[in-house]
Protein backbone atom coordinates (compact mmCIF):
# COMPACT_ATOMS: atom_id res chain seq x y z
CA UNK A 1 0.00 0.00 0.00
CA UNK A 2 1.36 3.67 -0.94
CA UNK A 3 1.73 5.77 1.94
CA UNK A 4 -0.30 8.92 1.53
CA UNK A 5 2.44 11.97 1.17
CA UNK A 6 2.11 14.78 3.63
CA UNK A 7 1.37 18.27 3.16
CA UNK A 8 5.24 18.89 3.21
CA UNK A 9 5.92 15.92 1.35
CA UNK A 10 3.73 17.07 -1.48
CA UNK A 11 4.60 20.82 -1.45
CA UNK A 12 8.38 19.69 -1.27
CA UNK A 13 7.69 17.10 -4.76
CA UNK A 14 5.87 20.45 -6.51
CA UNK A 15 9.11 22.28 -5.75
CA UNK A 16 11.47 19.50 -6.73
CA UNK A 17 9.66 19.37 -10.22
CA UNK A 18 10.14 23.57 -10.52
CA UNK A 19 13.43 22.71 -10.21
CA UNK A 20 13.86 20.57 -12.76
CA UNK A 21 12.65 22.38 -15.05
CA UNK A 22 14.31 25.48 -14.31
CA UNK A 23 17.32 23.60 -14.78
CA UNK A 24 15.80 22.70 -18.37
CA UNK A 25 14.97 26.25 -19.39
CA UNK A 26 18.22 27.35 -17.84
CA UNK A 27 20.34 25.10 -19.99
CA UNK A 28 18.00 26.26 -22.90
CA UNK A 29 19.20 29.86 -22.65
CA UNK A 30 22.61 28.80 -22.35
CA UNK A 31 22.36 27.39 -26.07
CA UNK A 32 20.24 30.50 -27.10
CA UNK A 33 22.80 33.05 -25.70
CA UNK A 34 25.81 31.24 -26.74
CA UNK A 35 24.06 31.43 -30.76
CA UNK A 36 23.91 35.50 -29.27
CA UNK A 37 27.34 36.02 -28.09
CA UNK A 38 28.66 34.53 -31.58
CA UNK A 39 26.25 36.77 -33.82
CA UNK A 40 27.26 39.66 -31.58
CA UNK A 41 31.05 38.95 -31.58
CA UNK A 42 30.73 38.39 -35.61
CA UNK A 43 29.29 42.39 -35.73
CA UNK A 44 32.02 43.49 -33.30
CA UNK A 45 34.17 41.84 -36.08
CA UNK A 46 32.90 43.78 -38.72
CA UNK A 47 32.62 47.24 -36.68
CA UNK A 48 36.35 46.19 -36.06
CA UNK A 49 37.17 46.66 -40.20
CA UNK A 50 35.69 50.05 -39.88
CA UNK A 51 38.38 53.04 -40.43
CA UNK A 52 37.90 57.02 -39.00
CA UNK A 53 34.87 56.03 -36.77
CA UNK A 54 33.90 59.30 -34.80
CA UNK A 55 35.41 59.04 -31.20
CA UNK A 56 31.88 58.57 -29.35
CA UNK A 57 31.00 55.59 -31.48
CA UNK A 58 34.04 53.86 -31.01
CA UNK A 59 33.90 53.93 -27.11
CA UNK A 60 30.83 52.62 -27.12
CA UNK A 61 32.16 49.70 -29.32
CA UNK A 62 34.65 48.63 -27.01
CA UNK A 63 32.85 49.08 -23.56
CA UNK A 64 29.90 46.96 -25.29
CA UNK A 65 33.04 44.82 -25.97
CA UNK A 66 34.23 44.96 -22.49
CA UNK A 67 30.62 43.61 -21.38
CA UNK A 68 30.72 40.50 -23.72
CA UNK A 69 34.20 39.36 -22.55
CA UNK A 70 33.47 39.85 -18.65
CA UNK A 71 30.22 37.65 -19.54
CA UNK A 72 32.08 35.31 -21.06
CA UNK A 73 34.77 34.90 -18.50
CA UNK A 74 32.58 34.61 -15.79
CA UNK A 75 30.85 31.18 -17.86
CA UNK A 76 33.78 29.76 -18.10
CA UNK A 77 34.29 30.55 -14.34
CA UNK A 78 31.30 28.75 -13.85
CA UNK A 79 32.49 25.56 -15.76
CA UNK A 80 35.55 25.87 -14.04
CA UNK A 81 34.51 26.02 -10.72
CA UNK A 82 31.78 23.40 -11.44
CA UNK A 83 33.95 20.72 -12.64
CA UNK A 84 37.15 21.58 -9.82
CA UNK A 85 33.34 20.55 -7.24
CA UNK A 86 32.13 17.46 -8.76
CA UNK A 87 35.61 16.29 -9.00
CA UNK A 88 36.21 16.99 -5.22
CA UNK A 89 33.05 15.74 -4.33
CA UNK A 90 33.83 11.68 -6.65
CA UNK A 91 37.23 12.29 -4.81
CA UNK A 92 35.43 12.17 -1.56
CA UNK A 93 33.08 9.14 -2.26
CA UNK A 94 30.09 11.21 -2.86
CA UNK A 95 26.95 12.05 -5.56
CA UNK A 96 28.63 14.38 -7.36
CA UNK A 97 27.49 18.79 -7.17
CA UNK A 98 25.18 17.78 -10.46
CA UNK A 99 23.87 14.13 -9.78
CA UNK A 100 21.05 13.51 -11.56
CA UNK A 101 20.69 17.97 -12.73
CA UNK A 102 19.36 18.12 -15.98
CA UNK A 103 22.71 20.41 -16.36
CA UNK A 104 24.80 17.73 -15.00
CA UNK A 105 27.19 17.34 -17.15
CA UNK A 106 27.88 21.21 -17.48
CA UNK A 107 29.29 22.42 -20.87
CA UNK A 108 29.95 25.64 -22.42
CA UNK A 109 26.70 26.74 -22.95
CA UNK A 110 24.99 25.33 -19.91
CA UNK A 111 27.60 27.86 -18.06
CA UNK A 112 26.51 30.39 -20.02
CA UNK A 113 22.67 29.98 -19.21
CA UNK A 114 24.01 30.12 -15.97
CA UNK A 115 25.89 33.05 -16.19
CA UNK A 116 22.78 34.99 -17.54
CA UNK A 117 20.61 33.68 -15.25
CA UNK A 118 22.21 34.78 -12.19
CA UNK A 119 24.09 38.15 -13.87
CA UNK A 120 27.22 39.26 -14.18
CA UNK A 121 29.08 42.55 -13.94
CA UNK A 122 29.27 45.22 -16.62
CA UNK A 123 32.30 47.73 -16.97
CA UNK A 124 32.59 49.15 -13.29
CA UNK A 125 28.53 48.77 -12.75
CA UNK A 126 26.92 45.62 -10.87
CA UNK A 127 24.03 44.92 -13.09
CA UNK A 128 23.36 42.64 -10.61
CA UNK A 129 23.55 42.13 -6.88
CA UNK A 130 25.64 39.50 -7.67
CA UNK A 131 28.38 39.32 -9.92
CA UNK A 132 32.07 38.11 -10.15
CA UNK A 133 32.72 35.16 -7.29
CA UNK A 134 28.99 35.96 -5.90
CA UNK A 135 27.22 34.78 -9.04
CA UNK A 136 29.67 31.64 -9.42
CA UNK A 137 28.96 30.92 -5.80
CA UNK A 138 24.96 31.29 -6.62
CA UNK A 139 25.02 29.42 -9.39
CA UNK A 140 27.15 26.46 -8.56
CA UNK A 141 24.47 27.01 -5.04
CA UNK A 142 21.75 26.73 -7.68
CA UNK A 143 23.23 23.42 -8.96
CA UNK A 144 24.09 21.60 -5.60
CA UNK A 145 20.26 22.65 -5.10
CA UNK A 146 18.73 20.84 -8.02
CA UNK A 147 21.02 17.97 -7.18
CA UNK A 148 19.66 17.82 -3.58
CA UNK A 149 15.98 17.90 -5.32
CA UNK A 150 17.23 14.74 -7.30
CA UNK A 151 18.35 12.93 -4.25
CA UNK A 152 22.25 13.70 -5.42
CA UNK A 153 24.73 15.34 -2.72
CA UNK A 154 24.53 18.33 -3.38
CA UNK A 155 27.58 20.87 -2.85
CA UNK A 156 30.82 18.94 -1.26
CA UNK A 157 31.79 22.18 0.31
CA UNK A 158 30.23 22.79 4.08
CA UNK A 159 28.88 26.21 3.36
CA UNK A 160 26.22 25.10 0.27
CA UNK A 161 23.35 25.23 3.43
CA UNK A 162 24.54 29.19 3.12
CA UNK A 163 24.88 28.88 -0.22
CA UNK A 164 21.42 27.97 -1.32
CA UNK A 165 19.82 31.71 -0.48
CA UNK A 166 17.71 32.86 -2.37
CA UNK A 167 14.54 31.43 -3.55
CA UNK A 168 17.13 28.76 -4.79
CA UNK A 169 17.56 25.88 -2.40
CA UNK A 170 15.29 27.18 0.39
CA UNK A 171 12.32 24.51 -0.26
CA UNK A 172 14.77 21.82 -0.85
CA UNK A 173 16.88 22.42 2.49
CA UNK A 174 14.17 22.86 4.05
CA UNK A 175 13.08 19.11 4.29
CA UNK A 176 16.61 18.34 6.30
CA UNK A 177 15.99 21.32 8.68
CA UNK A 178 12.77 19.47 9.20
CA UNK A 179 13.91 16.04 9.26
CA UNK A 180 17.28 16.83 11.38
CA UNK A 181 14.94 18.75 13.72
CA UNK A 182 11.89 16.82 14.18
CA UNK A 183 13.16 14.27 16.54
CA UNK A 184 13.11 17.10 19.28
CA UNK A 185 9.69 17.61 18.95
CA UNK A 186 7.88 15.32 21.30
CA UNK A 187 4.17 16.64 20.77
CA UNK A 188 2.28 15.75 17.74
CA UNK A 189 1.06 19.82 17.08
CA UNK A 190 4.80 20.43 17.58
CA UNK A 191 5.75 18.73 14.42
CA UNK A 192 2.60 19.72 12.58
CA UNK A 193 3.50 23.50 13.26
CA UNK A 194 7.00 23.23 12.18
CA UNK A 195 6.20 20.86 8.80
CA UNK A 196 2.93 23.68 8.18
CA UNK A 197 6.28 26.31 8.73
CA UNK A 198 8.09 24.72 5.85
CA UNK A 199 5.07 23.94 4.16
CA UNK A 200 4.57 27.54 3.11
CA UNK A 201 7.90 28.10 2.44
CA UNK A 202 8.30 24.94 -0.05
CA UNK A 203 5.23 26.67 -1.65
CA UNK A 204 6.59 30.24 -1.82
CA UNK A 205 9.35 28.90 -3.44
CA UNK A 206 7.28 26.75 -6.27
CA UNK A 207 5.50 30.11 -7.02
CA UNK A 208 9.12 31.94 -7.77
CA UNK A 209 10.43 29.06 -9.79
CA UNK A 210 7.32 28.68 -11.76
CA UNK A 211 7.82 32.54 -12.60
CA UNK A 212 11.24 31.84 -13.43
CA UNK A 213 10.47 29.59 -15.49
CA UNK A 214 7.99 31.80 -17.74
CA UNK A 215 10.86 34.68 -17.51
CA UNK A 216 13.36 31.99 -18.70
CA UNK A 217 11.40 31.62 -21.57
CA UNK A 218 10.88 34.60 -22.88
CA UNK A 219 14.24 35.82 -22.26
CA UNK A 220 15.20 32.52 -24.75
CA UNK A 221 12.67 33.65 -27.52
CA UNK A 222 14.06 37.72 -27.44
CA UNK A 223 17.61 36.16 -27.87
CA UNK A 224 16.89 33.78 -30.21
CA UNK A 225 15.36 36.88 -32.28
CA UNK A 226 17.95 39.17 -31.23
CA UNK A 227 20.80 36.96 -32.33
CA UNK A 228 18.77 36.90 -36.21
CA UNK A 229 18.33 40.37 -36.18
CA UNK A 230 22.25 41.13 -35.55
CA UNK A 231 23.28 38.69 -37.92
CA UNK A 232 21.20 40.26 -40.73
CA UNK A 233 22.64 43.64 -40.01
CA UNK A 234 26.23 42.22 -39.93
CA UNK A 235 25.61 40.82 -43.62
CA UNK A 236 24.10 44.85 -44.01
CA UNK A 237 26.93 46.07 -42.83
CA UNK A 238 29.45 44.42 -44.99
CA UNK A 239 27.84 46.04 -47.75
CA UNK A 240 29.19 49.90 -46.30
CA UNK A 241 32.62 49.69 -47.12
CA UNK A 242 35.47 49.92 -44.42
CA UNK A 243 35.54 54.01 -44.26
CA UNK A 244 32.72 55.73 -42.04
CA UNK A 245 34.15 59.10 -43.89
CA UNK A 246 33.09 57.86 -47.17
CA UNK A 247 29.87 55.94 -46.51
CA UNK A 248 26.49 57.90 -46.85
CA UNK A 249 24.82 59.92 -44.59
CA UNK A 250 22.18 57.21 -44.20
CA UNK A 251 24.73 54.17 -43.61
CA UNK A 252 26.44 56.24 -41.00
CA UNK A 253 23.05 56.19 -39.37
CA UNK A 254 22.57 52.76 -39.81
CA UNK A 255 25.87 52.11 -37.54
CA UNK A 256 24.66 53.97 -35.28
CA UNK A 257 21.26 52.54 -34.73
CA UNK A 258 23.19 48.92 -35.12
CA UNK A 259 25.59 49.83 -32.01
CA UNK A 260 22.09 50.93 -30.09
CA UNK A 261 21.08 47.01 -31.25
CA UNK A 262 23.80 45.76 -29.79
CA UNK A 263 23.60 47.21 -26.36
CA UNK A 264 19.76 45.89 -26.05
CA UNK A 265 21.20 42.50 -27.21
CA UNK A 266 24.27 42.58 -24.73
CA UNK A 267 21.69 43.02 -21.79
CA UNK A 268 20.02 40.38 -22.81
CA UNK A 269 23.38 38.54 -21.86
CA UNK A 270 23.97 40.04 -18.44
CA UNK A 271 20.87 40.89 -17.05
CA UNK A 272 19.94 38.57 -14.28
CA UNK A 273 16.36 36.71 -14.19
CA UNK A 274 14.57 38.26 -11.55
CA UNK A 275 12.82 35.45 -10.33
CA UNK A 276 15.53 33.83 -9.15
CA UNK A 277 17.46 36.67 -7.14
CA UNK A 278 17.45 36.92 -3.56
CA UNK A 279 14.78 38.52 -1.78
CA UNK A 280 17.21 40.25 0.67
CA UNK A 281 20.46 41.00 -0.66
CA UNK A 282 23.47 42.38 0.54
CA UNK A 283 22.58 45.93 -0.36
CA UNK A 284 19.38 45.35 1.83
CA UNK A 285 21.77 44.38 4.64
CA UNK A 286 23.57 47.63 4.14
CA UNK A 287 20.43 49.63 4.48
CA UNK A 288 19.16 47.74 7.60
CA UNK A 289 22.03 48.40 9.32
CA UNK A 290 22.54 52.44 8.22
CA UNK A 291 18.87 52.69 9.52
CA UNK A 292 19.81 51.48 13.31
CA UNK A 293 21.54 52.37 15.76
CA UNK A 294 25.00 51.55 16.64
CA UNK A 295 24.13 48.51 19.09
CA UNK A 296 21.88 47.23 16.76
CA UNK A 297 24.35 47.64 13.81
CA UNK A 298 27.18 45.86 15.44
CA UNK A 299 24.84 43.10 16.09
CA UNK A 300 23.99 42.68 12.60
CA UNK A 301 27.48 43.05 11.22
CA UNK A 302 28.64 40.59 13.71
CA UNK A 303 25.80 37.34 12.47
CA UNK A 304 25.37 38.74 8.86
CA UNK A 305 25.85 35.35 7.10
CA UNK A 306 22.74 34.23 9.26
CA UNK A 307 20.99 37.67 8.90
CA UNK A 308 20.63 37.66 5.19
CA UNK A 309 20.20 33.30 5.04
CA UNK A 310 17.48 33.76 7.67
CA UNK A 311 15.91 36.53 5.53
CA UNK A 312 15.48 34.79 2.40
CA UNK A 313 14.59 31.67 4.14
CA UNK A 314 11.93 33.37 5.88
CA UNK A 315 10.51 36.24 3.31
CA UNK A 316 6.69 36.45 2.96
CA UNK A 317 6.65 33.90 6.04
CA UNK A 318 4.40 35.23 8.69
CA UNK A 319 5.49 33.85 12.27
CA UNK A 320 3.98 33.98 15.94
CA UNK A 321 5.66 33.71 18.73
CA UNK A 322 4.91 30.16 19.13
CA UNK A 323 6.45 29.11 15.40
CA UNK A 324 9.29 31.61 16.10
CA UNK A 325 10.47 29.42 19.00
CA UNK A 326 9.74 26.54 17.59
CA UNK A 327 12.19 27.21 14.26
CA UNK A 328 14.72 28.41 16.46
CA UNK A 329 14.83 25.42 18.49
CA UNK A 330 15.23 23.34 15.21
CA UNK A 331 17.63 25.54 13.26
CA UNK A 332 19.65 25.38 16.36
CA UNK A 333 20.57 21.91 16.42
CA UNK A 334 21.32 21.51 12.87
CA UNK A 335 24.83 21.69 12.61
CA UNK A 336 25.01 22.40 9.07
CA UNK A 337 23.14 25.08 9.10
CA UNK A 338 25.25 26.90 12.18
CA UNK A 339 28.41 25.41 10.52
CA UNK A 340 27.17 27.84 7.16
CA UNK A 341 26.72 30.92 9.56
CA UNK A 342 29.87 30.68 11.68
CA UNK A 343 27.55 30.34 15.18
CA UNK A 344 27.42 27.70 17.67
CA UNK A 345 24.47 25.87 18.95
CA UNK A 346 25.33 27.94 22.44
CA UNK A 347 25.09 31.51 20.22
CA UNK A 348 22.19 31.09 18.13
CA UNK A 349 18.67 31.08 19.79
CA UNK A 350 14.89 32.81 19.23
CA UNK A 351 16.57 36.34 19.60
CA UNK A 352 18.12 35.69 16.25
CA UNK A 353 15.15 35.24 14.46
CA UNK A 354 13.28 38.31 15.95
CA UNK A 355 16.07 40.05 14.75
CA UNK A 356 16.14 39.00 11.40
CA UNK A 357 12.21 40.05 10.99
CA UNK A 358 13.15 43.37 12.51
CA UNK A 359 15.55 43.49 9.20
CA UNK A 360 12.38 42.32 7.04
CA UNK A 361 10.24 44.34 8.40
CA UNK A 362 12.43 47.61 7.63
CA UNK A 363 12.99 45.98 4.32
CA UNK A 364 9.31 45.64 3.17
CA UNK A 365 7.68 47.49 5.48
CA UNK A 366 5.10 45.27 6.97
CA UNK A 367 4.45 44.35 9.92
CA UNK A 368 3.39 40.68 9.38
CA UNK A 369 6.97 39.61 9.83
Amino acid sequence: MVKKLSKLELAQEHAEAAVKKVNEKIDELGLCTNSLYIALNDMQATLDRIRNVPEEEQLKYENLKAIRISWKQQAENIELEYKKAEMKSAGQGAAGVGAGVAVAALGPTAAMGIATTFGVASTGTAISALSGAAATNAALAWLGGGALAAGGGGMAAGNAFLALAGPVGWAIAGLSIVASGLMLFKTKSDKELLDNIFTLISNRDTKSYELAIVELSERSERVRMEASIISSATRKILTFGTNYEEMTEAQQYSLGAVVNLMEASTALLVNPILGLQPKFTEEDFDNVCDAEDALIRGYYKRQKSMVISLANLLYCIPLDEKETKLLAKSLRHNKKFLESVGMTKKEFDVGDISMVKRALRHRYKLRAY
